[in-house]
Formats: structure tokens, C-alpha cells, sequence
């Protein structure tokens, strides 16, 4: 229910304490999200590893972001479906989401993925009926709304109206995990702030 106080600081507000309240909610019996993918991370990269990250919509913006972050962080870490995307193999890692359980697209990159002896990191927000489950090695649940369990109102249009429509809260709630990821990979990694910023492009 958005609060009657629609000034921009009150929706600001109520935008991320919803966000927020995502990462209180329990994930058993799946890893919890944050310890589960620097885990998987630190492994990748301690063996010289690639890593591709792979999502549609909203959800590819999130994982663009974060394989930006994981350049910057020093991990040779590649988009799927770029022209210089290098193969997959037995020592790399795909992190791909699918926040309603399934897409097409994310089921066949992750079964390529498999099909290659790497390991797939799937996010959902549907780990026990999503399609694409039964490709990942790794589960990491997200417990979040996505377009899935997204049920309108038939109701009142203004009262029934959310401040966070169709995955909002899964895609934000993807941009603070990452965020968090990016800061305890950087921790276990020995990076410093200017190693980070020395990577950033200059071609701007």
C-alpha cells in the first residue's frame, strides 16, 4: 500500500525500506544470496576462471551492471551475446537470472552453459516451479515479486495502484545484492579503491 505522502523523499523512502525488506525474509533451504555468490566468485577466480552473466529485460540491465563491477573488481567477466564474449568452459561460472522461474532464452544459455562442464548460478524468485532450475548448479533465491505473482487489484485503480508493478522489487532487489556482492568480493580480494577505479574505462 503506497502511503498517502507521495512527496519524492517519501517515495524514495518507501521504495527502499520495500527493498530492503526483501533481505530479511529467510531463503531455506537455499543458500543465503549474498554469502552464496561471493562463494562461488572466489572460487571462479581462484581457479583463473571466467565469468558470463546472462538475463532478459530489466532483470540484463541488473547483470550488465554487475558484470561492470566484476571488470572493475579485476575478474575477466564477459555479457553473453557480445561480440567479443569469449566460449564457456569447465572452469568458468554463468550467473543468469530468471526472476519468474523461467525464460526461453535463459533456459537454453544455462543448458549450454552445463552442456560445457561449467557451473551455472541461477537467481529466481521461483526456485521450486521455475523451468530453469533444473539447469543450475547453484540455486540463489531471491525472495522478491516478479512478474509471476504479480496479481492486480480488480478493485479501485488509485488504491490498488503499487509503487513497485511487475518485478520492480526483484530488479531492485537485484541492484542492492550486487552491490553488496561487490563490496565483500573487493574485501576478500585485497582491492583497494584506486586498484577498482584503475579499470574503469577511459574511453568516455
Amino acid at each position: 500500500m503506497v502511503s498517502k505522502d507521495t512527496s519524492m523523499a517519501s517515495l524514495a523512502t518507501q521504495i527502499c525500506t520495500h527493498i530492503s525488506s526483501i533481505f530479511t525474509k529467510s531463503t531455506h533451504p537455499y543458500p543465503q544470496p549474498l554469502d552464496l555468490m561471493v562463494t562461488e566468485l572466489i572460487a571462479t577466480s581462484s581457479q583463473k576462471g571466467r565469468v558470463f552473466l546472462y538475463g532478459v529485460g530489466r532483470e540484463g540491465l541488473m547483470l550488465k551492471a554487475l558484470c561492470m563491477r566484476l571488470a572493475h573488481l579485476g575478474l575477466s567477466a564477459h555479457l553473453v551475446f557480445d561480440m567479443t564474449t569469449p566460449p564457456i568452459s569447465a572452469t568458468d561460472l554463468l550467473i543468469a537470472s530468471a526472476g519468474p522461474g523461467g525464460f526461453s532464452t535463459v533456459d537454453a544459455i544455462c543448458h549450454v552453459a552445463r552442456s560445457n562442464g561449467a557451473r551455472v548460478l541461477l537467481l529466481t524468485a521461483q526456485p521450486e516451479t521455475g523451468s530453469c532450475v533444473k539447469h543450475a548448479s547453484v540455486v540463489c533465491y531471491v525472495p522478491a515479486q516478479t512478474m509471476a505473482d504479480d496479481v492486480e487489484d480488480a478493485g479501485d485503480v488509485a488504491k490498488s495502484r503499487p509503487l513497485l508493478p511487475m518485478g520492480s522489487v526483484y530488479e531492485g532487489a537485484l541492484f542492492v545484492l550486487f552491490e553488496m556482492v561487490v563490496y565483500k568480493l573487493g574485501e576478500v580480494l585485497g582491492e583497494s579503491t584506486e586498484a577498482v577505479r584503475s579499470r574503469h574505462t577511459n574511453l568516455e
